[in-house]
């Protein structure tokens, strides 16, 4: 079976997005592409900064209450539906909660072939990326960098510490060809 899900995880200001918009440019055939970003944006502004939904900490931290995880699911289950419709999927998602995280992605993707990536850089170059982003809270980058990866599996790894999210893309690319 041909990889029909590819799933980037890694912290803020990784390169993710980045990798996606070029994964989409040099794949051979179009993927959609959806991100955490964009559901946490679609959210009603009374589940942000909220128990129930999500909060942001002044130094980076992310909490996540009972119906955010509801809607995740939902969420998951939407984009499984858009695979199983036939249309390949690259989703961008920051685990965390680590091997937890990733075990619901698997457990919505089950039965379809699934090319799972880590996104890597460097702390200070993330936190870096985020200060001249000005669109996060500072903080954020650092305090992911490592906790997303804790206990997930990968099946090919990309650094963007020192690499181009185009180079990072293209290595992506080959491992879904195969």
């Amino acid at each position: 079976m041909a990889t029909q899900v590819i799933v980037l995880n890694g912290g803020s200001s990784a390169g993710k997005t980045s990798i996606v918009r070029h994964l989409q440019e040099v794949l051979p055939e179009p993927w959609l592409a959806f991100g955490v970003d964009s559901f946490v944006d679609a959210l009603p502004l009374s589940m942000q900064e909220s128990d129930a939904g999500i909060a942001f900490a002044p130094d980076g931290g992310i909490t996540v209450g009972p119906v955010f995880r509801t809607l995740e699911a939902a969420w998951m289950k939407g984009l499984t539906a858009t695979v199983r419709a036939g249309a390949p999927v690259i989703i961008d998602d920051v685990f965390l909660g680590g091997a937890a995280s990733q075990q619901r992605w698997q457990r919505a993707l089950d039965g379809l072939d699934v090319l799972w990536v880590g996104v890597t850089c460097d702390p200070a170059t993330a936190a870096g990326r985020e200060k001249a982003r000005g669109d996060r809270v500072v903080g954020m980058a650092e305090s992911q960098a490592k906790i997303v990866h804790e206990g997930v599996r990968y099946d090919l790894v990309v650094d963007t510490t020192h690499t181009e999210s185009l180079t990072c893309a293209r290595t992506v690319a080959d491992r879904v060809r195969r």
